[in-house]
C-alpha cells in the first residue's frame, strides 16, 4: 500500500467568476521510502498540492489518503496532531525562530508536543548531528550561513521522526555549492533512512537527485518519469546561476522548456 495517494484530487480558490481550479482531479501514490520531486512552471499547482498532503491546506474535493487515513475527514486539530507526528516540513525561508539557537530551534517542535525537556534536547541533537552540524548547536540563525540555516531547518523536521518529509524549494535560496549539500542530505534520507521525502523545486538539476519525478502542468501530472528517464530524455539542463528573481526565472524557464520538449 503507498505510504500516500489522492485520488481526483482538486482545489479551487474563490467562487463564481473569479473561482480559480489549481488542481484538477490529481490521482498520485507514492511508494514509503521514494524521493520523489515535483517539477513545473510557475503556478502549475505544485506547492498547493505540497500543502495538501501535509494537511495545512484542505482540498475541494477528492481524497488524500496518507499512512491509511483519508486526512481530508480529519478535523483541524487532528490534522495538527497528524502533522506534528507523522510529517515534517523544509521550506525555502527555513522559518527558524531568530532569537533561538540551532538545538532551541530543533527542540522546540517535540517540547510542544509534550516530550520531556531533557529527551527533546537529546533528540535535537541527535537531529543535528545528523546533519554536521552538532557543533553549531548554541548558535542563532543570524550567526550561521544559509547552507546552515537550511540544515537546521531539515534538522527540525526529522527530530520528529516523521514518516514524509515534505520540501517545498528547499534549494531557492542557496548558492550551487550549499544546494547539491542540502541535495544530497535529501537523497540520503531517502536512499539510507528510508524516509519518503516529497520535494517541489525549479531546478532540473536539483530534480535530478531524486528517484522519480512528477512534471506539473496546469494542475495536473502530465508526465511521470523514473531518474534514468529522466536523466535520458533530457540530458543537457543548463544550472541556474547566482540567487534572488532572475535564476528563479532561470529556472521556471528550465522547467518550461523540459515540458515543452514533452509534448513534441
Amino acid at each position: 500500500m503507498p505510504i500516500i495517494s489522492t485520488r481526483n484530487l482538486r482545489k479551487q480558490f474563490g467562487t463564481g467568476d473569479v473561482a480559480v481550479e489549481v488542481l484538477r482531479g490529481v490521482d498520485l501514490a507514492i511508494e514509503s521510502g521514494e524521493f520523489v520531486a515535483l517539477m513545473g512552471p510557475s503556478g502549475s499547482g505544485k506547492s498547493t498540492l505540497l500543502s495538501i498532503l501535509g494537511g495545512i491546506e484542505p482540498p475541494t474535493s477528492g481524497e488524500v489518503i496518507l499512512d491509511g487515513v483519508d486526512i481530508a475527514n480529519l478535523s483541524d486539530d487532528e490534522r495538527t496532531l497528524l502533522r506534528r507526528r507523522k510529517i515534517g516540513f523544509v521550506f525555502q525561508a527555513f522559518n527558524l525562530i531568530p532569537t533561538l539557537t540551532a538545538l532551541e530551534n530543533v527542540s522546540l517542535p517535540l517540547e510542544l508536543d509534550g516530550v520531556d525537556a531533557k529527551e527533546a534536547k537529546r533528540r535535537a541533537m541527535e537531529s543535528l548531528e545528523r546533519v554536521e552540524l552538532g557543533h553549531r548547536a548554541d548558535h542563532i540563525p543570524s550567526k550561521m550561513s544559509g547552507g546552515e540555516q537550511q540544515r537546521v531547518a531539515v534538522a527540525r523536521a526529522l527530530a520528529i521522526q516523521p514518516a514524509i518529509l515534505l520540501a517545498d524549494e528547499p534549494t531557492g535560496n542557496l548558492d550551487s555549492r550549499q544546494s547539491a549539500r542540502v541535495t544530497a542530505l535529501l537523497r540520503s534520507l531517502a536512499a539510507d533512512h528510508k524516509q519518503t521525502i516529497i520535494m517541489v523545486t525549479h531546478d532540473a538539476n536539483v530534480a535530478r537527485s531524486a528517484f522519480r519525478l512528477l512534471m506539473f502542468r496546469d494542475g495536473n501530472i502530465e508526465r511521470d518519469l523514473s531518474q534514468a528517464e529522466f536523466a535520458a530524455s533530457f540530458p543537457t539542463i543548463p544550472s541556474p546561476t547566482g540567487s534572488g528573481s532572475s535564476s528563479h526565472a532561470s529556472q521556471s524557464s528550465a522547467s518550461d522548456a523540459i515540458l515543452s520538449e514533452g509534448n513534441r
